[in-house]
C-alpha cells in the first residue's frame, strides 16, 4: 500500500467533498491523515463529471485519486449496474489491481471483476449474468465482449458512466491507444451519452495534448490536467542533483554482469531490467547457476509462472527478478532495495517508469546501476542520462495514418452489430480522431470503397456485411485476429506434463539438427513431442543447454537521446550520475574513438572509414528521412536504402563524393513537405503491419514509410 505523507492539521476541501462512508474508510480503514495533493485536487473536478489526465510519479497514489472519486459518484448518484471499465494495457496490472479495488468497492458495497484473456469461461458467464459495478480489463477484452454473440452488448454496457485508464501513455503512443479511441467512441455511441475518461500516467512530456487525445479530440468535453509537482506552463526543470542515485558501470559480456550481479547489494531485494526476453532468460539462467535466488518476468511466461515469481519475490528479500518491461508498469513487487539496468531502455519515460520501483520507503532514495555489456550500451545510457539530466520527457505522440484500423474497426464493428449503414456508419466513431481526414490524410470512406471492392465487404439494399473474403483472411477461430491490432509471430505452448510453462516461437523448434533443448522460465528443458497441428511442445527438465529464441528488432532511437550522445561525446555528462572507474576508462575510449564525429556547429563528415559517413546525431526517425532523400527517388542512389538504420551517422556508397551527397540533401530540404521521398519499405514490414491485407499496398507502404520517419 502506497504511503500518505500527512497534509497539515486540517483536511482540505475536497476530502470533505467525498462520500462519508468512504471518508470513514479513508481514516479508520486505511489510517491515512490525509490524502496527498494529486488526490486532494482531482476530487472536485471528477465529481462535477469532467474528464481529467492525473499526473504523479510512480507509486504517487494516482488509483486512490481516482477511484475514490468514482465511488463516490457512484453511491451518490446511485449508479447500478456496471457503470465504470478500467483499463489497463497489461493482464497482471489487472491481477495486480484486483485485491486493492475489490477492497475500496467493498466499503461501499459495490463489486469489482477482472475480464481479460486468461479469464475463464465460467467467470465469463457469471460476469454477464450479474455484472460488477466496476469491470477491470483490457482494449482487446472490450472488443471480444462487443464482438462476442454470448453477450448481450446493450445490458452489459447500458449503465456505463465513466472509463479509467491506468498508463495511458503506454497506450497513446501505439496502436493500441488507436484502438481504444475507437473503442469508446462505439461505447458512446451504444450507450447514448458521453462517457468520463479519466487517464492516469507517471511519465508525459505533453500532457496537454495528451487529454486532448484522451477526450477525443472532441471540442467542448470539460477537462483538465490535474499535476501538482509540474509546472504545465514552465519550462523543463533538470532534476536536481542527489534526487537520485544513478551509477553507471560497464562490462565486457552478459556473464561478467551476471558474476557481479552475484556479488552486488547481496541481502536486499534487486529488480533487472533487460532489452529482451532472450537476454532476460539468459542472465536469470546464469544467476541461477551463482547460486542466487532469481525469478523471471516476461510476455512468453505462463500466466501462471509469472504470478509464481511476482509473488514469490515480494515476499522473499535477497533476491533478484529479471524482467523486461512487463514490470516497467505499476505491478506491485513490493518494497525493492535495487533498480538495475542492462544496457538502457529506449526512452526517457521508460527510464523514469523503472526508476520510480525504488525509493518508496522511508529513509530510501530512488537508485539505477546502468551495466553496459556492449559497445555501444554505454553511449546510448550517457545519452538517454543527458537527455533525463535537462528535464526532458518525450511527447507521446499516436502513430499517424493508421488507416488499417480503419479496416479493423469497421469489420469488427460489423461482428458486434452484424450489418452497418452504407452511409452514415461513421456516426459510431463521432468521439474520436480515427475516422477524421487529419489524421488518416484521406476521407475514412476510401477504405469502405477498398474493402467492398476486394469483398471483405458486401452490400445488399443499402447495408453492409462482412463479406467471404474477411471470413477467409479474418476469421480464424471466431475471428479472433480482428480483436488485436499487434501482431504476433507463431506461438508455441510449452508443457512439462499438463503444467503450462510459457510460450516459444516456431523458429525455436525449427531447422534445428539433434535435441531441441529451451530455455524458459530461467531453466532449461529437452523437448519430448511437438504437437504441429496444435501449436504445443512437451518438454522435460534437464540440467543445461537449453536456448532462448525470440524475435527483437531493435527499437528506434530519438533525436533527444541521439543528441545527448553527441553531447557526451563531447565531455558534457550530467551532474546527477556517477561513473565507476570501468565506466569510465570505456568512455575515454569512446571519446577517442568518435570524437572526430561530434560537432558543437552541426552535423559531420567523415571519410576514416571504408565509405564516407554523415554523423548527423539527430535519431532513427530523421536518419531514415535521410537515407531516402540519399536514394533513387531524387537520383543515383548515394546510401544503402535497406539495412539497419543507426541513430548516429549515415553511410554513403563507397567513393561517393561527399559534395554530391551536400547537394542532393541541400535539394532535398528544400523541397515541400509532401513532395520529400518517404523510406522504400520491403515486402517483410508490410506483411508485420497487422490487417496490411485491408489496404492497398501503396496505402500499406505509407503508413509504414511515415511511422518509420515520424
Amino acid at each position: 500500500m502506497d504511503t500518505l505523507t500527512p497534509p497539515g492539521p486540517s483536511r482540505p476541501e475536497g476530502f470533505a467533498a467525498l462520500h462519508p462512508l468512504l471518508q470513514h474508510h479513508v481514516v479508520n480503514t486505511l489510517g491515512w491523515p490525509g490524502l496527498r495533493a494529486l488526490q486532494e485536487q482531482t476530487i472536485r473536478p471528477l465529481l462535477d463529471g469532467q474528464d481529467a489526465l492525473l499526473l504523479a510519479p510512480t507509486a504517487g497514489g494516482k488509483t486512490e485519486a481516482a477511484v475514490f472519486p468514482v465511488l463516490s459518484r457512484m453511491a451518490t448518484d446511485d449508479w447500478a449496474g456496471l457503470t465504470v471499465l478500467y483499463v489497463t494495457p497489461l493482464k497482471a496490472l489487472l491481477n495486480n489491481l484486483s485485491e486493492r479495488l475489490s477492497d475500496y468497492a467493498d466499503w461501499m458495497g459495490r463489486r469489482v471483476a477482472v475480464w481479460h484473456g486468461d479469464v475463464g469461461e465460467s467467470r465469463r458467464r457469471a460476469i454477464r449474468a450479474d455484472p460488477p459495478d466496476i469491470l477491470l480489463t483490457t482494449p482487446e477484452s472490450i472488443e471480444a465482449m462487443l464482438a462476442s454473440t454470448k453477450t448481450d452488448h446493450r445490458r452489459l454496457f447500458g449503465e456505463l458512466r465513466a472509463v479509467v485508464i491506468d498508463e495511458v501513455h503506454a497506450f497513446a503512443g501505439d496502436d493500441r491507444g488507436w484502438h481504444l479511441s475507437a473503442l469508446l467512441a462505439r461505447l458512446e455511441y451504444l450507450v447514448g451519452r458521453p462517457l468520463q475518461r479519466i487517464g492516469m500516467s507517471a511519465t508525459v512530456g505533453n500532457p496537454v495534448e495528451l487529454l486532448r487525445w484522451l477526450q477525443g479530440g472532441v471540442d467542448g468535453r470539460p477537462g483538465r490536467v490535474i499535476a501538482p509537482d509540474i509546472d504545465l506552463d514552465g519550462p523543463r526543470t533538470p532534476p536536481p542533483a542527489g534526487d537520485a542515485e544513478v551509477v553507471v558501470d560497464a562490462v565486457e559480456t552478459l556473464d561478467s554482469a551476471a558474476v557481479l550481479l552475484s556479488k552486488l547489494y547481496r541481502g536486499g531485494k534487486r529488480l533487472v531490467f533487460v532489452d529482451s526476453r532472450r537476454q532476460a532468460e539468459e542472465l536469470a539462467s546464469m544467476l541461477g547457476q551463482a547460486s542466487v535466488d532469481v525469478y523471471l518476468s516476461h510476455s512468453s511466461l505462463s500466466a501462471e509462472e509469472r504470478r509464481r515469481s511476482e509473488q514469490a519475490f515480494a515476499e522473499a528479500r535477497d533476491c533478484v527478478i529479471v524482467a523486461t518491461s512487463t514490470l516497467e508498469l505499476g505491478i506491485d513487487v513490493g518494497d525493492l532495495d535495487r533498480m538495475i539496468q542492462i544496457g538502457a531502455p529506449n526512452t526517457v519515460s521508460s527510464f523514469l517508469q523503472r526508476l520510480g520501483r525504488t525509493g518508496r520507503r522511508p529513509g530510501t532514495v530512488r537508485n539505477c546501476l546502468f551495466i553496459a555489456t556492449e559497445p555501444d550500451h554505454l553511449l546510448r545510457t550517457l545519452g538517454l542520462l543527458h537527455a533525463w539530466g535537462s528535464g526532458y520527457v518525450e511527447p507521446v505522440v499516436p502513430p499517424p495514418v493508421p488507416l488499417h484500423l480503419v479496416a479493423q474497426q469497421i469489420m469488427a464493428a460489423l461482428l458486434q452489430e452484424g450489418a452497418l449503414p452504407r452511409y452514415g456508419w461513421q456516426e459510431r466513431w463521432a468521439s474520436s480522431p480515427l475516422m477524421s481526414i487529419d489524421t488518416l490524410e484521406r476521407p475514412a470512406e476510401l477504405v469502405v470503397d477498398f474493402l467492398l471492392e476486394r469483398g471483405y465487404l458486401n452490400v445488399d439494399g443499402g447495408t453492409m456485411f462482412l463479406g467471404p473474403n474477411a471470413e477467409a483472411v479474418f476469421g480464424r477461430r471466431h475471428f479472433m485476429d480482428l480483436l488485436t491490432t499487434f501482431a504476433m509471430p507463431r506461438q508455441f505452448t510449452v508443457f512439462e506434463g499438463r503444467r503450462e510453462v510459457g510460450t516459444v516461437e516456431w523458429r525455436a523448434l525449427s531447422d534445428v539438427e539433434g535435441p531441441i533443448r529451451l530455455l524458459l522460465a530461467g531453466r532449461s528443458w529437452q523437448v519430448t513431442d511437438i504437437n504441429w497441428p496444435r501449436h504445443q511442445v512437451q518438454v522435460e527438465m534437464v540440467d543445461s543447454g537449453g536456448k532462448a529464441q525470440y524475435g527483437f528488432g531493435g527499437a528506434d532511437i530519438g533525436q533527444a537521446i541521439a543528441q545527448g550522445m553527441k553531447a557526451v561525446l563531447l565531455g558534457e555528462l550530467p551532474e546527477q550520475i556517477r561513473l565507476t572507474a570501468r565506466a569510465r576508462a570505456a568512455l575515454a575510449d569512446d571519446q577517442d574513438r568518435l570524437r572526430h564525429t561530434a560537432s558543437v556547429h552541426g552535423p559531420v563528415w567523415s571519410t576514416a572509414g571504408k565509405a564516407p559517413q554523415w554523423w548527423t546525431w539527430e535519431g532513427s526517425a530523421a536518419n531514415r528521412r535521410y537515407t531516402a532523400a540519399l536514394g533513387p527517388a531524387l537520383g543515383i542512389e548515394l546510401t544503402p536504402q535497406h539495412g539497419v538504420v543507426r541513430p548516429d551517422s549515415i553511410s554513403l556508397h563507397p567513393h561517393t563524393p561527399i559534395a554530391a551527397a551536400a547537394e542532393r540533401l541541400e535539394f532535398w530540404s528544400a523541397l515541400p513537405e509532401e513532395d520529400r521521398p518517404l523510406p522504400d519499405v520491403h515486402q517483410t514490414l508490410i506483411k508485420k503491419l497487422k490487417f496490411s491485407e485491408a489496404l492497398p499496398i501503396e496505402w500499406a507502404q505509407k503508413v509504414i514509410s511515415q511511422r518509420l520517419t515520424s
